[in-house]
């Protein structure tokens, strides 16, 4: 299923059911009582979270929702039955945004529930106004109407390490090196087309798509896929060894994180040279210390080809998310 982080759906509660006139009749008394019950209450909208980064990818369709309604009361003061809600399975991540009036809710945990719209209230039956100065009520009121609107779904992956870098730095290659995740890899600006996630022992990595000079204004991919690094833990800001000039393609991944904001140049990084095969050990010596003498950042070198580098980078990962 294709990976979609933005869904704008509609969705109703239930309307409250009716409450009713309904008599108790018994032999001592032909008319008998009040005991009309009250209505049920109308089923709610509920925002689920899952594990499923595809989630939203379901409302790519169907774009609306209703929870049943209340049924009515019923004789011998029976309440009628609650309206079932709707549950509409959501990311964990997943920011919900009522349109007509501007409220939002976060989903950050897996089973976290979030009612969005409350279902109408049942109406009250004839019973409910019994009183010493009116045995014989035929009133009723009817079920409320629940609430309803436009929702805005966006999904900001939360991941423990988010892989930045240019176009072609080796993220997908690592990423399915580390987790098995089987993400597209190719020779060609924006390789990635959506965040590749894989799983890293229990830690949640997030290929985030190459970024060019201009992203944090929205050229390219852009602010699309920045976002998504904002709730990553550490940044595994990629380079690659056969750059000519290793410093500044560092340099211009870092100047649209720092542009974007929202904290992210406050997040723990480390630099990655990937495709160290490409050039020799003395070159790859050069280039780690020139990385890390101008950034001050501790630099790993890694090399998809190379199974001792990967052991060596996979162990340091593991003690990374240990610490």
């Amino acid at each position: 299923m294709a990976f979609v982080d933005e869904a704008k759906i509609y969705a109703a509660a239930g309307k409250g059911g009716d409450g009713v006139i309904r008599w108790l009749r018994t032999k001592e008394n032909a008319r008998g009582g009040p005991s009309g019950g009250d209505g049920g209450n109308g089923g709610d909208v509920i925002l689920v979270g899952v594990r499923d980064v595809a989630a939203l990818a379901h409302y790519r369709y169907e774009k609306k929702f209703h929870a049943k309604n209340g049924e009515a009361g019923k004789s011998e003061l029976k309440h009628g039955v609650n309206g079932a809600p709707t549950l509409l399975k959501v990311p964990v991540g997943t920011i919900a945004r009522v349109v007509e009036t501007g409220e939002e809710y976060e989903i950050t945990k897996e089973d976290e529930r979030v009612v969005v719209f409350k279902g109408g209230h049942g109406g009250r039956g004839n019973a409910r106004f019994k009183s010493s100065t009116n045995q014989n009520p035929f009133q009723q009121t009817a079920g409320k109407e629940g609430g309803a609107g436009t929702i805005e779904l966006t999904l900001k992956l939360i991941a423990d390490a988010g892989l930045i870098g240019l176009p072609n730095a080796g993220k997908s290659s690592l990423l399915n090196a580390l987790t098995r995740a089987k993400s597209k890899v190719g020779a060609y600006p924006f390789t990635t087309l959506e965040p590749g996630l894989g799983d890293f022992y229990g830690r949640i990595l997030a290929d985030i798509p190459g970024l060019i000079e201009g992203a944090s204004s929205g050229r390219g991919l852009g602010i699309k896929f920045l976002k998504h690094v904002e709730r990553t833990g550490i940044l595994l800001h990629l380079v690659s060894a056969d750059q000519d000039d290793p410093l500044a393609a560092y340099k211009e991944v870092r100047k649209e994180v720092e542009l974007f904001g929202h904290e992210l140049s406050n997040k723990r990084e480390i630099i990655i040279l990937s495709k160290i095969d490409l050039i020799s050990p003395e070159e790859r010596e050069i280039k780690m210390q020139l990385l890390g003498r101008e950034t001050g950042r501790e630099v790993l070198p890694v090399s998809v080809k190379d199974p001792q580098t990967l052991k060596i980078f996979s162990d340091r990962l593991a003690r990374l998310f240990s610490a």
